[in-house]
This record gives C-alpha cells, sequence and structure tokens, in this order.
C-alpha cells in the first residue's frame, strides 16, 4: 500500500488537525520522497515511517508539535537538515539502520536543540573509530546514544515508567481485593447465622418430641393405674 493512501485510512474520517500519532510503517514511497503529509498536520507529536522506503526527508511538511519521529529500516543518507528546519522540537530520533555512514551526515542535526535520543543502530557510522564519543562531542544536547549515556547507563523506558505509574494505581484493586474478602466472610457469617438457626430449631423439635413422649408416658402409666383399679372393683364383687 503506498504512504498516501494509508494516512488516508490512518484518519478514519478524522481531520489531520485532530491526530496526534501516525503510525504508516511498511507502507510504500513511490519516489523516496513523503508523500501524503501537509502542514495540516500541525498537532502531531509521534510519527512512525519504518521500512517505507524513503531516500530523502526534503518533502517532510512543518510539524511543530512532533516530539518523536520513526525513521528506521529506510534508505536515508543525507537531507537531515530538513528535520531542524521541519521538526525543531524533536525530543527523540531513531535513523537505525539507513545509509548513513559519516559524522558530516549528523552535524546536520546540531541545530536540534531538544533533541535528548538518537538512535543510529545498524548504520555504518557506528564502525568508525570512536563512533559514540564523537557523536557526542558533535551534538552535546543528545544525552542518550543508542540506548546508552556517555556513562554507558541505559536509557529510561518510558513504556516501564507506564507501568510503575499503573503499579501505583495498583492500591485500587488491592483493596477492591479485600472488600471482596470482606463480602465473603460476611457471607459466610450469615451462613453460619442460618446453621445456627437450623441448630435451635432441631433443637426445639426436640424437645417438643420429648414433652410428647412424657405425655404419653404419663397417659400409659393412667391406663395401667385405671386397670388396676378395674381388676380390683372385679375382685371385691
Amino acid at each position: 500500500m503506498d504512504m498516501k493512501k494509508r494516512i488516508t485510512l490512518e484518519l478514519r474520517n478524522r481531520s489531520p488537525a485532530e491526530i496526534s500519532e501516525l503510525v504508516v510503517d511498511n507502507s510504500r514511497s513511490a519516489d523516496g520522497e513523503v508523500e501524503g503529509l501537509t502542514d495540516c498536520f500541525c498537532e502531531l507529536e509521534f510519527l512512525s515511517m519504518v521500512n517505507v522506503g524513503l531516500t530523502s526527508l526534503a518533502k517532510l511538511p512543518s510539524l511543530p508539535k512532533l516530539h518523536k519521529l520513526e525513521l528506521s529500516d529506510n534508505n536515508l543518507s543525507g537531507s537531515l537538515e530538513t528535520l531542524s528546519e521541519k521538526c525543531p522540537n524533536l525530543t527523540y530520533l531513531n535513523l537505525s539502520g539507513n545509509k548513513i555512514k559519516e559524522l558530516s551526515n549528523v552535524e546536520a542535526l546540531v541545530n536540534l536543540k531538544s533533541l535528548q535520543s538518537l538512535d543510529l543502530f545498524n548504520c555504518e557510522i557506528t564502525s568508525l573509530e570512536d563512533y559514540r564519543e564523537s557523536v557526542f562531542e558533535l551534538l552535546p544536547q543528545v544525552t542518550y546514544l543508542d540506548g546508552f549515556d556517555q556513562e554507558d547507563n541505559e536509557a529510561p523506558d518510558s513504556e516501564a515508567d507506564d507501568e510503575d505509574e499503573d503499579g501505583e494505581d495498583g492500591a485500587g484493586p488491592t483493596g477492591d481485593y479485600d472488600e471482596e474478602d470482606e463480602d465473603e466472610e460476611d457471607e459466610d457469617g450469615s451462613e453460619g447465622g442460618e446453621d445456627d438457626d437450623d441448630d435451635e430449631d432441631d433443637y426445639g423439635e426436640e424437645e417438643e418430641e420429648e414433652d410428647q413422649a412424657g405425655v404419653q408416658g404419663q397417659k400409659r402409666k393412667r391406663d395401667v393405674d385405671d386397670e388396676g383399679e378395674d381388676d380390683d372393683e372385679d375382685e371385691d364383687d
């Protein structure tokens, strides 16, 4: 699918100005240029164009709010100066898997004053002697190169941070769990109460049966006494 059609589909009947994130990975650029993007995407903050066959960024529109740009696995070797002009507020740039060979290729990024993280994995430039030291010297605003800072400390994972925040909010589910336990205990208590009632009923029935047995015993005794009296009277006669 060509890039322009893919962008149209990703809009989903929304206007470009409503879009803050756009992913067109694995679509096709007919002439190696950016297609389908215009200045109307003025609210775009995240753009991913991975493996779309780009050879140039010359037709990239002005995206003043763009912070994160994914351009890995394309055929870019130059024209990076366009980024500082069109996307001046970039903080993250992924150029992994492109045809960037020389330091002069990335020198064009020096005007991206907000750039904090730059990825150049699988680019020929990474085979240069003192590659990391040279890039950090050339781009002092960059904190993380290929995922690590100058002291080889790994860049924080934004997704992990999100999970941590979710974890803090996780006290809610734990609280819900306690409430459920209490409900179960209440139910158990109710069932126990019903069992007690049943026991009381059974005990009451047993007392009634004993009372009835006692009455019947007394009745039988009276009958026997009456019979004895009748026999005495017959003998007297």
